[in-house]
């Protein structure tokens, strides 16, 4: 099958009006798809129809008249290809709730990154168990939202089993700002998205505590190896972590304060407290929970995991910063590649 020979889908439905789900609908427009845009709250609804703006999550981007919004989720199930953008805690209960009115057959792709915190699942896993008649594929990559809604160039990693299926919605979404890449390695492409963000506040507590660029370097590098020793340890392969869902997501998120994440651990690093942080934000950071997740997860499959452990013991257990990072450096000295 040749690019010529690949139909896309009409028309695209997608949940969650937060940053990135309504920078996903902005791309699936530009694209030239027919796009509705799921939003929980009606207030929100009307305000996005009325003022053309998602002034909470995306201001001083407009939508255009074209992008339908929503608070029924029967609209959604008329797509032809979902876009499920919930934070990541909440992606089953949502699941859950699309499930009674989605056609059989009809493709969900995922867009969140994390954990499952109550069961140790990756997206994939909630999502399959829950949806079982709906093959379910996974968006990742170096992403910052408005970025993508203001359409500067992005590449993402597009993966699903069915490549024939992954090919279509490639080319559903795919643009000239926006290019998606075929895989069909699903949990690779989970892996580096869920991790990196405990590694960026892991970075960001390292600019908050002014330890430099050499330090900041080092645990990118050194993160890079707990994500490869996870993701081999769950079967993902090694190039779908040295590509844009693991490498390139981890550098984008770690190197910038765009990054909710990094953000947040530069605020923690600068001596603020995690509750403080979180009251006076709207959007999630998704490591705070996978952090915690995490742990369980890499004691399960025999994986060490030092960076994110610390970080959770920050987050999760009261840990003092500056002793967690004096025991990071005193730990053993290890040959490069191991």
């Amino acid at each position: 099958m040749t690019a010529a020979d690949v139909v896309p889908f009409a028309r695209v439905g997608v949940i969650g009006a937060g940053a990135w789900g309504t920078a996903i609908a902005l791309a699936a427009l530009r694209a030239g798809r027919e796009t509705v845009l799921w939003a929980r709250n009606p207030d929100a609804v009307e305000a996005m129809r009325r003022e053309r703006e998602n002034t909470r999550y995306l201001p001083g981007v407009p939508l255009p008249p074209t992008l339908d919004l929503t608070t029924d989720l029967g609209e959604i199930a008329k797509a032809d290809a979902i876009m499920l953008v919930t934070p990541a805690q909440h992606l089953r209960t949502a699941c859950a709730k699309l499930q009674p009115s989605l056609r059989p057959g009809t493709p969900v792709v995922l867009c969140a990154k994390g954990i499952e915190l109550s069961t140790g699942c990756l997206m994939s896993e909630a999502a399959e168990a829950s949806l079982p008649a709906s093959p379910v594929g996974v968006l990742s990559g170096p992403t910052f939202a408005v970025e993508v809604a203001k359409g500067l160039p992005t590449a993402v990693t597009l993966a699903i089993r069915d490549q024939e299926l992954g090919s279509r919605i490639v080319e559903t979404l795919g643009s000239r700002s926006f290019r998606p890449y075929l895989s069909d390695d699903v949990m690779g492409a989970q892996v580096g998205g869920a991790v990196k963000n405990v590694l960026a506040i892991a970075c960001g507590i390292i600019l908050g505590r002014r330890l430099g660029d050499n330090a900041r370097a080092a645990l990118i590098t050194r993160g890079l190896a707990e994500i490869s020793r996870l993701g081999l340890a769950l079967g993902a392969r090694p190039e779908t972590l040295m590509g844009l869902s693991g490498l390139g997501d981890l550098t984008l998120t770690c190197t910038s304060l765009q990054s909710r994440n990094t953000s947040l651990g530069t605020a923690l690093g600068e001596g603020r407290t995690l509750s403080e942080i979180m009251g006076e934000r709207h959007s999630v950071a998704e490591g705070v929970h996978t952090s915690a997740a995490l742990g369980e997860l890499a004691r399960r499959h025999g994986v060490e995991m030092p960076i994110c452990r610390a970080v959770d013991a920050i987050l999760n257990r009261n840990a003092d910063i500056d002793e967690t990072i004096a025991s990071l450096m005193a730990r053993p000295f290890r040959i490069e590649g191991r």
